[in-house]
């Protein structure tokens, strides 16, 4: 079993080649480049800053998966909202990493008392709507035709888990 822990700085080279390599190789993430270190070092910066949980996936001192809780959109009234990410190694993708990946985000999304996560899913990943499915997220919306590519069209599918909140939300 892997050993999950939270990421720190360290881990972003490893988890950026992981990233890239599923923008070259899927349709898990509907962009076209590979992102840079720098790039990363800034989305792992803003998660902190809003206390947002990232967690890495090790097997004999390898990192071979990540994940995230990420705001869900910006605007103030969704702040009970998060959107889960959750990315495995090519070689290691089958084995069990993204449950222990998914759980710790559900944890620490019912420990920060939000309401919701969501995962948008490209429609043809059969293993990360499974994944999901097993812990409770319920399919909400399927988008047809929102992104392009390797010459096709994708369809993407959002996923809610809804959680008890255990005390009444406060506005502003």
């Amino acid at each position: 079993m892997a050993l999950i822990r939270l990421a720190t700085e360290a881990d972003l080279a490893a988890m950026l080649e992981i990233y890239n390599d599923i923008i070259a190789n899927t349709t898990a993430v509907y962009d076209y480049f590979p992102h840079t270190l720098t790039m990363r070092q800034s989305w792992f910066r803003s998660l902190r800053e809003l206390d947002l949980p990232v967690f890495v996936a090790l097997e004999a001192d390898r990192i071979v998966g990540f994940s995230s809780l990420s705001p869900f959109r910006k605007w103030g009234a969704y702040k009970y909202s998060a959107e889960d990410s959750v990315y495995v190694a090519s070689d290691c993708r089958g084995t069990g990493i993204g449950h222990h990946l998914l759980t710790p985000l559900i944890d620490a999304a019912k420990a920060k008392q939000l309401h919701t996560i969501i995962a948008g899913i490209d429609s043809t990943n059969e293993a990360s709507v499974r994944l999901h499915v097993r812990l409770g997220f319920q399919e909400v919306a399927h988008f047809r035709q929102v992104g392009f590519k390797f010459d096709r069209w994708l369809d993407l599918k959002f996923f809610q888990l809804l959680l008890e909140t255990p005390q009444a939300p406060v506005d502003g």
